[in-house]
């Protein structure tokens, strides 16, 4: 979950109901340590704690301890500190999970940037799944043009011109090429 979302009373929910949750803590976070691991510094991994939050209304959405991991990642050069109620796993799996977190906001970022699904026409899962599948089989047909004729054009403005020109009976070498006649 994303710290934006970061809702102690959600949290526990899930806790109560046998599900496991990792998500970013805010930097204004109010807690006491209450018990520490140790962790091998070399891997990234800063410390693995178990803590109990601090401030009134916190305290009371999220009674029990949390997994506190601080972890420094040397790509980005950043801190990133987590909080878990998984206490099983070990501390850098929680970090890699957390990272196939990101790649998947990454996914849905590249899919709203460049196969432009304003809205989805449907709700079920079925109706999502099929609309994104078309979109990608489009954005991948297109790259496939791009490069059978090699047009040097961004994929991006293939897409803007194809959708102008989508119902001409214009040859579609002609439509993409400078050499226009």
């Amino acid at each position: 979950m994303d710290r934006g979302y970061l809702d102690f009373a959600r949290l526990y929910s899930f806790t109560q109901n046998l599900s496991t949750f990792i998500t970013r803590a805010k930097t204004n976070l109010d807690y006491r340590r209450v018990y520490y691991r140790k962790v091998n510094k070399t891997t990234g991994l800063r410390c693995d704690q178990t803590i109990k939050l601090n401030g009134y209304y916190a305290s009371k959405d999220y009674p029990a301890v949390l997994r506190r991991i601080s972890y420094f990642d040397v790509e980005t050069d950043k801190r990133l500190v987590f909080l878990t109620n998984n206490f099983t796993l070990p501390p850098l799996t929680i970090v890699r999970l957390y990272k196939c977190r990101w790649r998947i906001e990454i996914f849905f970022k590249w899919i709203k940037q460049y196969l432009r699904i304003k809205t989805f026409f449907g709700i079920t899962e079925n109706a999502v799944k099929t609309q994104i599948w078309i979109a990608i089989s489009v954005y991948v047909l297109v790259a496939i043009i791009k490069k059978e004729l090699e047009i040097e054009l961004s994929l991006g403005e293939i897409l803007q011109i194809l959708s102008i020109v989508l119902f001409e009976k214009v040859p579609i070498t002609q439509v993409l090429t400078k050499n226009l006649s």
